[in-house]
């Protein structure tokens, strides 16, 4: 293994660079070459059809079937232009990545002859085989049969020789078997009710579209040296490795000079996004040594999580290319900062109106207070939900460290809009308001915009900040599929602008003046969501201790937390809305119970494997070598000498014998726990014993590899080290 690592290193470092790819084309001009966007379908669909497809888009309904030969035609004849072959049906089943089947463009005929063919009934729908993959029971193995229907507000696109079509996926009898499916009825929920409460103050105002931006963080490893790993191929982390001598310390990596031949990758994989329509921005290096960040342009919330989906899959893709790894899971090296996927969400109007945005008069501003106090109150309410919706395996490595948030959920405003809203709570009283009042409020309010961009700091802390147009939901994992946090928060942000409508609707029926019953009602909101609001510092022991004190959730356990997906009020939550049933919602953390018992496996197998058949072998070889040299050493000098020579030798076979014990007791330990683990029926009780039993011995073994490998003849061990994985570029 020695051999194989230096080998792999000399193969890390030698390597040439990748030729650098450019199109010498303006990137205006090959935007979304490879989609088909609305200006292609007016080229290939009559201008009724087009019509249609554009209302169903616009307006977010459903396309009318009877023109779905027309589309598909159309859509064939495009994609086969473009060098297509094949067709698929993409959509993103439970499993956080994605999947397709590939079907050809061809029917046979008589006479042995093909015809090329695509008719509406395959772009509408098709039945993939949806047995191995996880259902958390809500059908049994052998009922094979899925659905996979097309998602009109998602456009097709071309990979490689494939024609890609975002849809959804569900199981024969109706149930989501996807995130797109719920995701779609949620962002549907709070289009519906976002809009009756803006026609409070723009009577034009017909829909409301959530909006997303999210920035990408990712690690960067040599090929050669991600496979000299097994840890790294086998379970997306690092298991074991002691820190470098310097990692990220001195901050020189944040922002600084981006490396030639990671730039040259970036270049590529940007070329690539650009055909595809994603609109990436911003690229630079993040705090980690090797790890960098990328970040699109705000897209409609359904549009940008299947970009994000796409452009991860297109990353890694490129990243062969290069003789590169991409790593996205959220902490694949202890001790340094791990990754994150930054969620910034907003609401805007078809009148092109930022809801989360101050605006220019006291009107608007009334108008940007109800949704950011709407926003607060649903966070408030829903707090545990919302780390739920995060937490996975991955993610709770990351999350409560010095670097990411903590697991708990708080709200960021700024000093400037705490005050304000303070001052609301505190002015605004169930009588009748007087004229003075007002006026005082409504001066307060018209100030918004001129102060708001200097009183609004970015809370690198806070797990969900508000940054001055919009929310930052930083807790979010890398490697997560950000439809499940989207999901969670439009649906608790639908109900609790129904409960905000439900309540101002009765008060202006009384005789009260809009704006004052919205004020009345917005007041008490206030009041109940103070606990959330936190604008210090989200890392300190403090903070954590405050946390408890004003009863925030803050979880035991990854098993524990996800299951608040099931609390009465959760299930009440998602099944009034209509997003997801509670046949569902069980189905789905039954699949997240499972995925977590079945990644902390994976490590504690990985971990086992390579303790006993890598690293015991090498400690006990280099053990040897000392014990010769002091053989040899008792044979050249005399005993006093001998003695003093000796003595920190034999201290060190001694502490490599003692690592060596541990690390077999305790690896023997951990396959008893997970043997009687794998027994327990209830996944949930199985999970919490993964947690609770299991999972506490992947850091009690790693602790005395980490010795060992200090200690161990750098020449002797078996893998690259960290200053090797974080250092070659």
């Amino acid at each position: 293994m020695a051999e194989y690592r230096f080998s792999a290193l000399r193969q890390a470092i030698n390597r040439p660079l990748p030729p650098v790819t450019t199109s010498g084309e303006r990137v205006s001009e090959t935007f979304a070459s490879k989609v088909f966007t609305f200006s292609v379908m007016e080229k290939y669909l009559s201008r009724d059809t087009y019509a249609a497809v554009r209302r169903a888009v616009d307006e977010g309904g459903v396309a009318d079937m009877s023109i779905a030969d027309q589309v598909a035609t159309g859509l064939k004849a495009w994609a086969i232009e473009n060098g297509a072959t094949h067709y698929t049906h993409w959509f993103h089943p439970l499993t956080d990545t994605t999947a397709e089947k590939h079907d050809a463009f061809i029917e046979s005929c008589d006479k042995g002859r093909l015809l090329e063919s695509f008719p509406g009934n395959l772009l509408i729908q098709q039945e993939p085989d949806a047995s191995s993959f996880p259902s958390g029971g809500i059908r049994n193995t052998f009922e094979a049969r899925g659905y996979t229907a097309w998602d009109v507000s998602s456009p097709a696109f071309i990979v490689g020789t494939t024609l890609c079509i975002p849809t959804v996926f569900v199981s024969y009898t109706g149930e989501a078997l996807d995130y797109k499916a719920p995701l779609l009825k949620a962002l549907g929920a709070l289009d519906t009710v976002a809009a009756e409460v803006c026609r409070y103050f723009d009577k034009d105002v017909k829909r409301v579209v959530a909006t997303l931006g999210i920035e990408q963080e990712y690690f960067l490893i040599d090929e050669a040296l991600y496979h000299a790993r097994p840890d790294l191929v086998l379970a997306d982390r690092t298991l074991m490795g002691h820190q470098s001598a310097k990692d990220q310390q001195l901050s020189d990596h944040y922002f600084g000079s981006i490396p030639e031949r990671v730039m040259t990758f970036m270049r590529e994989f940007e070329q690539e996004a650009y055909r595809l329509g994603i609109p990436v921005k911003t690229r630079h290096n993040e705090v980690s040594p090797n790890q960098f960040e990328c970040a699109p342009l705000f897209e409609e919330a359904n549009l940008a999580i299947d970009h994000n989906q796409l452009l991860m899959e297109t990353m890694k893709r490129v990243a062969r290319r290069h003789r590169y790894r991409v790593l996205f899971h959220e902490k694949p090296f202890a001790g340094v900062n791990g990754s994150g996927k930054h969620c910034n969400w907003s609401l805007h109007t078809d009148t092109g109106v930022n809801l989360l945005a101050p605006g220019h008069n006291p009107k608007t501003n009334l108008q940007f207070i109800t949704f950011l106090v709407n926003v607060l109150k649903c966070v408030n309410d829903n707090q545990d939900l919302l780390l739920a919706s995060v937490m996975s395996a991955t993610n709770a490595c990351r999350l409560g460290g010095h670097e990411a948030p903590p697991s708990v959920m708080s709200v960021f405003l700024g000093d400037y809009l705490s005050d304000m809203l303070d001052n609301i709570a505190r002015k605004v009283t169930d009588r009748k308001m007087s004229p003075s009042l007002k006026t005082e409020l409504k001066l307060g309010i018209g100030k918004i915009p001129g102060i708001l961009l200097d009183n609004t700091d970015r809370n690198r802390t806070s797990p969900f900040a508000f940054t001055g147009n919009r929310f930052e939901y930083r807790a979010v994992g890398s490697s997560a599929n950000c439809s499940a946090p989207v999901i969670a928060l439009c649906t608790a942000l639908a109900a609790q602008l129904t409960r905000f409508r439900d309540e101002v609707e009765p008060l202006i029926a009384k005789g009260r003046k809009r704006d004052e019953a919205i004020l009345h009602v917005l007041k008490h909101y206030i009041a109940d969501s103070g606990r959330i609001c936190f604008n210090g510092d989200g890392y300190s022991e403090e903070w954590h201790k405050e946390a408890v004190r004003r009863g925030l959730y803050s979880g035991s356990g990854v098993p524990e937390t996800v299951s608040r997906y099931l609390s009465p009020r959760s299930v009440q939550l998602f099944t009034s809305m209509g997003v997801l049933t509670e046949k569902e919602l069980i189905s789905r953390t039954e699949v997240e119970f499972e995925k977590f018992v079945k990644k902390v496996q994976i490590e504690a197998r990985v971990l086992g494997d390579v303790a006993i058949n890598h690293i015991v072998p090498v400690a006990v070889r280099y053990m040897t070598v000392l014990s010769d040299n002091v053989r040899g050493l008792k044979e050249l000098f005399p005993s006093g000498e001998y003695e003093r020579l000796a003595g920190a030798r034999k201290d060190l076979i001694v502490e490599i014998s003692d690592h060596i014990t541990m690390i077999k007791k305790l690896t023997a330990q951990m396959i008893q726990e997970r043997k009687r683990a794998n027994v327990i029926e209830s996944m949930y009780e199985r999970a919490v014993a993964y947690e609770n039993m299991v999972k506490p011995f992947l850091s009690d073994i790693r602790y005395h590899i980490d010795k060992l490998e200090m200690v161990v003849d750098n020449s002797m061990w078996p893998f690259p080290k960290y200053r090797e994985l974080l250092f070659t570029r």
